[in-house]
């Protein structure tokens, strides 16, 4: 069996984490684009109202255009 290596890192990574630590402030920058793109509230009654209202795909979406 080969041997599986953990301590290898890929040159990107390396790449981010060298600028990382020349510049901490994009931590904060991370995190502020975090919260205004993907960390939003949640509202369950909503998310229920959407997934019931959901009607279902048929198999193959090019049925119609085979339909006589």
């Amino acid at each position: 069996m080969a041997r599986v290596e953990f301590d290898y890192v890929s040159d990107h990574t390396k790449f981010i984490n060298e600028e990382m630590k020349k510049n901490p402030e994009w931590r904060t920058d991370q995190q502020n684009g975090r919260a205004m793109w993907w960390d939003k509230p949640q509202d369950v009654k909503q998310n229920e109202i959407y997934a019931d209202a959901k009607v279902p795909q048929k198999s193959y979406p090019y049925d119609v255009l085979f339909d006589s």
